[in-house]
């Protein structure tokens, strides 16, 4: 089960992946793709011995778990074998933790490694798992001491609907499935007319489910610099939940991974972009038969495989950065509603509590918040109707108490949501500034003639250029264009260094 194509082309915050974190980090490693490929030669003799296939309940799974854990076993890893039931089977997940690092602070990598019945899926997802085995085994060959806890996971029956990670995630407890703050999942990555598809944490693309978890886009963006730094261009492909994220992103897990295409059918300009041919399917032979160890771009395993390490090298070495100051909204913390006293709306005005839910042809106002109870929303009663508390007659804005700033390189996390009815327009907005010496606009969001349901997104901004200042944030909506239904919240606001 897969994501489909974006054809147009805390936690581990944003800012944990910031410059200052990203210069502690540890090199990472080349991996040689003939070790990756040794890994996919030996999924395929198991499925050869097995009825053709890998897929949940049947031998060739089992043997495919247990080749995964004994290389790990013998890597120096901590391996469970969990075992769950689905459809009257057995299935298995194979999870290997390396040991050390911060174990409240959990970076894990997954792949699935089931099969489905019709063949022994090398590329879908023996690709994916193999490139998360070698990275594994590298951390091990290398002795590396991250300063995470690095976590991997080969799931079972994912091609029946997720069915391994589901059933990881929904028996953790709350406190351990609190200390995982990132997953990075691989899901077929050695696609024989490949694309280069990263998920889009940031919902950039602006297409689809949505962003990720706060935290999603900084992971976005690591996978993109790897492949930067390589000259290769990717694209965003949508958390659409067909794969082995779709869990932890239902529990506010950051997540990201990437994807070199399934039944989607590369375009033109995407041929023009990665090569390949155009008006054929990024892999033909997705979940057939012939999904053997010939259908595997070895460009595209090499990259992606290199890239799984950069990712778990760059993130899980990365040296935590300090909160210079953060507000998530739990408790009153000096914010000045009207500060220079010229607003002029007369309803929906800013203010710091429980929100209530609204629904006008979708969620208006959230009533859940990114963390906690509280958050800093416009006008946080629900009323009757939808339009009983939002923003009207104009303009509303909030300011945070005076921050003083360190020097050194520093940066902002926010999260946001700006929601509308169809009778809004570009008048309408929600914008957050940073006011020091000078003014920087880390977010201006217009309105549109277009209805618009309230999700929460992610803003960052580097704030090196305040170092040394004393700043205020400042936050204002407008209601500009009449009577319209215009409703925003900001949480869990976060400086670090």
């Amino acid at each position: 089960m897969r994501s489909t194509i974006v054809a147009a082309i805390v936690t581990l915050c944003l800012p944990l992946l910031a410059s200052p974190a990203r210069a502690a980090a540890v090199a990472a490693p080349d991996l040689p793709l003939a070790n990756v490929k040794a890994h996919l030669t030996q999924f395929q003799s198991i499925a050869n011995a097995n009825g053709g296939n890998r897929a949940h309940g049947r031998p060739g799974y089992l043997a495919s778990a247990n080749y995964v854990r004994s290389r790990l076993d013998a890597a120096g890893f901590t391996t469970t074998l969990q075992s769950f039931t689905y459809n009257g089977a057995t299935g298995y997940n194979v999870i290997a933790d390396w040991p050390g690092g911060n174990p409240d602070d959990v970076l894990m990598v997954g792949a699935h490694l089931d099969s489905v019945a019709a063949g022994p899926g090398i590329n879908d997802n023996g690709s994916g798992s193999a490139a998360v085995l070698e990275t594994a085994l590298e951390v091990s060959r290398q002795a590396l001491r991250p300063a995470k806890h690095l976590r991997f996971a080969w799931w079972g029956a994912e091609e029946l609907g997720l069915r391994g990670s589901r059933y990881y995630v929904d028996n953790l407890p709350a406190a351990e499935r609190a200390r995982i703050k990132a997953y990075l999942n691989f899901d077929m990555v050695g696609s024989p007319n490949a694309g280069y598809f990263i998920y889009d944490g940031d919902n950039s693309d602006g297409t689809g489910a949505g962003p990720g978890p706060a935290g999603s886009a900084a992971l976005e963006r690591t996978l993109q610099d790897y492949f930067t730094s390589i000259g290769v261009p990717t694209r965003g492909t949508d958390f659409d939940g067909r794969s082995d994220y779709g869990p932890f992103i239902a529990v506010g897990i950051p997540s990201g991974g990437t994807f070199t295409g399934a039944e989607g059918i590369k375009s033109t300009a995407q041929a023009a972009l990665w090569g390949g041919t155009a008006g054929q399917a990024f892999d033909v032979c997705y979940h057939r038969a012939c999904d053997t160890t010939t259908n595997i771009n070895d460009t595209a395993l090499d990259r992606n495989a290199d890239a799984i390490a950069y990712a778990v090298w760059t993130i899980g070495t990365a040296a935590p950065p300090v909160v210079v100051w953060q507000d998530t909204f739990e408790a009153a913390g000096g914010w000045t509603a009207d500060p220079a006293g010229t607003d002029t709306a007369t309803t929906g005005l800013w203010e710091r509590g429980d929100p209530e839910a609204t629904a006008s042809s979708g969620a208006k106002q959230l009533g859940t918040t990114v963390s906690g109870t509280n958050d800093l929303v416009t006008g946080r009663l629900a009323g009757a109707a939808a339009g009983d508390h939002d923003i009207d007659g104009g303009v509303t804005s909030i300011q945070s108490p005076p921050i003083t700033l360190p020097a050194g390189t520093l940066n902002l996390s926010l999260s946001w949501y700006l929601a509308h009815g169809s009778n809004a327009s570009s008048a309408d907005y929600l914008r957050v500034r940073v006011v020091g010496a000078t003014t920087l606009t880390v977010l201006n969001q217009q309105g549109a003639a277009a209805n618009r349901n309230g999700a929460w997104a992610t803003a960052t901004a580097n704030l090196s250029a305040f170092a040394g200042q004393t700043v205020r944030i400042l936050v204002d909506a407008a209601d500009a264009s009449g009577a319209s239904l215009v409703e925003a919240g900001v949480d869990d606001v976060t400086i670090t260094r």
